[in-house]
């Protein structure tokens, strides 16, 4: 059955009206909804604001790096020290590196950018801030769902936003209504926030709708895959950040990596690969797992027995798409009725590898523009005051000196390295050019017969491991009945063209083994989706040279449970 066909038998949907409705429970939504309870107990009002969170909780689908720069937060809750807030590793020592595939160059202090200086900044989980900012959010009233995913968008008869709702459950993998069916409901708002994080479902819906990318440049990603490890304390330094540049990657290949070190002799490592690569037999998955063969890498994961050094134990896995395209690509973030925040915009500051506080300061005005046009009476207009205001603020013009920093890699490492160095060391940021680009991400793969095939070695299961091994412990799950929410345009594609034309790179930019391609008893190939593997990076939706795949909201819940990421 369609959804038209479920409302005509089963509706109407049950409809709750907020002044605000906030769609994403992460560092913008709840930020978002902080601030606008903040304008309300400050001013005697009484503003209503309600959050939904696709997730199990506030916190289980959220992955990051994580070095956190406390500047927005300060000023959304200036004592959040006080209050508990989890922010525990302040950073000690930056490290940049430039790895070959033995050796290693590192980056004197002196000639360190300011965009990889991070004292002041700390180290943490992303999930427990979140986790920590739901808990100020409820304290100050506001109501926030769980386990509900925004599935649709709802607009009034003159075209502006009216809320979204949410999808239904208990919806059999041939689209009907099983005994447990249960109706979505209606979340009605005089404005709607969205604030789902990269590439979000809805938010890439509205960008089309409202064509908020006309005259931008297309937005890129990156995609980021991380473990967490516990090590052995002897090579543990409390509050030590290591980024690097180069090997595995190709000169011509936009990736770099980090290894953060926690407070409990944990370290957090990642690898982030430009999902404008054009070589269809790259896996970001893969050389993630051998970049920790580096031997500056392994050095703090492997045991050493003859010097008592126990090997590190691998605690968490995940992976998400962040977006990097900078001022150039951010699209108009208001429309009739709502406003885009956060990461669904692409605020991210990619030459800092961080996102958390430019989520925070948006949501933060985002809440402001919202707050006045509601008690002045005002509903589904667009919330201009939004944008002015961002334009007014430092994160503006942090993001102005950083504008250039993801596109000179497309001119190769050597020239990035060196024009990013003029750019963020001499100049401060302060450039009179702006670089720009003409092409989306999956635009950029080359047919196979162009490429050379990468060979990757087989995992050891010690320091390096397969795809399955990793979604297990990232506590991933949907349930198996519900349709998948991985749904291809055409089904003949895949293997038609992905296959034939690009030797199926499904299967290797997914980092979770979501995409396999089989043969049947007629020994033809086909398309396996395992979409209970899916870890909602987005990578799919975003690389798929055809556009063919389309990431649509799974049941509320379903997904990864990150602990501690």
């Amino acid at each position: 059955m369609t959804n038209e066909e479920i409302l005509a038998q089963y509706g109407p949907r049950e409809a709750m009206e907020y002044d605000v409705v906030v769609v994403g429970g992460g560092p913008a939504g709840l930020a978002t909804a902080i601030r606008l309870k903040q304008l309300s107990a400050e001013k005697g009002t009484d503003v209503s604001v309600v959050v939904l969170e696709k997730g199990s909780e506030p916190g289980a689908h959220i992955l990051s790096g994580a070095i956190m720069d406390p500047r927005a937060l300060t000023e959304l809750l200036p004592n959040w020290k006080a209050d508990g807030a989890p922010l525990n590793q302040p950073v000690t020592d930056d490290a940049m590196v430039f790895l070959g595939e033995k050796a290693s160059v590192r980056t004197p202090a002196f000639l360190l950018p300011q965009c990889f200086q991070n004292h002041g900044n700390y180290i943490v989980s992303l999930g427990n801030v979140t986790r920590w900012l739901a808990q100020q959010a409820e304290n100050l009233g506001v109501e926030i769902f769980p386990g509900f995913a925004a599935a649709e968008v709802l607009y009034n008869d003159d075209g502006s936003v009216k809320g979204v709702a949410t999808g239904n459950l208990g919806v059999g993998k041939d689209g009907e209504p099983t005994d447990e069916f249960q109706i979505g409901m209606e979340l009605h708002g005089k404005y709607t926030v969205f604030a789902e994080g990269a590439r979000g479902h809805l938010g890439r819906q509205l960008i089309s709708r409202f064509k908020l990318d006309a005259g931008r440049d297309p937005q890129t990603y990156g995609l980021g895959v991380k473990e967490v490890w516990e090590i052995d304390p002897k090579r543990h330094v409390p509050g030590f950040v290591l980024h690097t540049a180069g090997w595995p990657m190709d000169a011509n290949t936009y990736g770099g990596a980090f290894l953060y070190h926690m407070e409990d002799n944990k370290v957090t490592l990642g690898f982030i690969t430009g999902l404008d690569y054009s070589n269809p037999y790259l896996s970001p998955f893969e050389e993630f797992q051998r970049w920790k063969t580096h031997p500056n890498i392994r050095w703090y994961l492997e045991g050493d027995e003859a010097n008592g050094i126990k090997p590190g134990k691998r605690l968490g896995y995940g992976a998400r798409a962040i977006t990097a395209g900078g001022l150039q690509s951010l699209p108009k973030t208001v429309f009739p009725g709502g406003a885009l925040v956060g990461c669904e915009a692409g605020y991210l500051n990619v030459s800092r590898i961080k996102g958390s506080h430019a989520a925070i300061k948006t949501g933060m005005l985002a809440a402001e523009a919202a707050y006045a046009a509601v008690t002045a009476g005002r509903q589904h207009d667009e919330l201009a005051s939004y944008p002015e205001a961002f334009e007014k603020s430092w994160l503006y013009t942090e993001l102005r000196k950083a504008r250039n920093f993801k596109a000179w890699f497309k001119k190769g490492l050597t020239v990035a390295t060196i024009m990013n160095g003029v750019e963020q060391f001499v100049l401060k940021g302060n450039v009179p050019w702006t670089l720009k680009r003409d092409k989306p991400d999956h635009a950029y793969l080359k047919p196979a017969a162009d490429c050379k095939p990468i060979v990757y070695p087989k995992p050891d299961g010690k320091l390096t491991f397969d795809r399955l091994s990793s979604v297990f412990i990232s506590n991933t799950n949907h349930n198996e009945h519900q349709p998948a929410h991985l749904t291809l345009k055409d089904a003949s594609v895949p293997v038609n063209i992905n296959l034939a034309k690009y030797a199926g790179p499904e299967s290797r930019y997914c980092p979770a083994g979501v995409y396999e391609f089989v043969k049947t008893e007629n020994n033809q190939d086909r398309l396996q989706i395992n979409a209970q593997n899916c870890v909602h990076c987005k990578t799919c939706d975003i690389k798929d040279p055809t556009q063919n795949i389309v990431w649509v909201t799974p049941e509320g819940g379903g997904g990864p449970n990150y602990s501690g990421m």
